[in-house]
């Protein structure tokens, strides 16, 4: 059997990589023709293989059948109970050869892999590569278009549940962040941050034709018009332009005041 000794008799005509079976071939394959065959009969997406296509399909059901039976948590997949159960029963068993460190997932054994060998892992559809395999799992989702982390209390679906809890907040109206400096409290981190530049003065924003700098981007590129000239905000009413929306706003009221 191959997949004991390791043979992999089937090249790709494309690039270096050889495979043990030919329909593990023929999947890769695609990734250099960018054939997706497999389509959702729900919203018509597209994708290169039929495990990606049954993984999404998940979205539409909201299907669970995996239950843990020492806590009751809920899984779509299989493969995502059975790595969710060592987390109650220890296991690790993966292990790496160029050392004795154990691992409960074979992802976190590839990881630790890349210490020893310096990889960095490739996106297979469009070969950028990555600093790290979460960063590249985040980056398939580009590929595949999954938003598997759905709101209960609207349609709003995320590809990652970060972005799910943040969005969950616009319904709960929860600020776990808070300013040390006075009592405002945000709904993200990155909120937060930028509030307290107004207390510390920090303006970390340089603008490269002058000396000037500026605690929020937005003012960054609002002053940077006044080097380049350029005026985005147009008049819908006449032809008159201008560098800020401030200003469009004041010109607007010579239309409305003659209307």
């Amino acid at each position: 059997m191959r997949s004991h000794t390791g043979e992999k008799p089937y090249p790709c005509e494309h690039c270096s990589k050889t495979f043990t079976f030919l329909s593990q071939l023929k999947a890769h394959a695609r990734v250099h023709t960018g054939e997706r065959p497999y389509s959702c009969e729900l919203c018509s997406k597209t994708f290169s293989d039929y495990t990606c296509l049954k993984r999404h399909k998940v979205i539409h059901t909201g299907e669970k059948p995996h239950v843990c039976e020492h806590c009751s948590k809920a899984f779509a997949h299989s493969s995502t109970l059975t790595s969710h159960m060592r987390v109650h029963t220890g296991a690790k068993p993966y292990s790496c050869e160029h050392c004795s460190k154990t691992f409960s997932s074979n992802t976190q054994l590839k990881i630790h892999k890349r210490d020893h060998t310096g990889e960095k892992p490739t996106c297979e559809k469009c070969s950028k590569t990555l600093s790290d395999f979460r960063h590249l799992r985040r980056h398939m989702l580009v590929h595949t278009g999954e938003k598997a982390h759905a709101c209960v209390h609207c349609p709003k679906t995320f590809a990652h549940s970060t972005s799910l809890v943040m969005h969950m907040r616009t319904h709960t109206n929860e600020k776990p962040f808070s300013c040390e400096h006075c009592s405002k409290a945000f709904t993200q981190s990155v909120n937060l941050q930028q509030h307290l530049r107004t207390h510390t003065g920090e303006k970390p924003y340089s603008c490269e034709c002058c000396s000037k700098a500026f605690s929020w981007p937005t003012q960054l590129k609002r002053h940077m018009l006044t080097h380049t000239g350029e005026k985005p905000y147009a008049c819908d009413h006449c032809s008159k332009t201008f560098s800020g929306s401030s200003g469009l706003k004041k010109h607007f009221r010579i239309h409305t005041v003659d209307q």
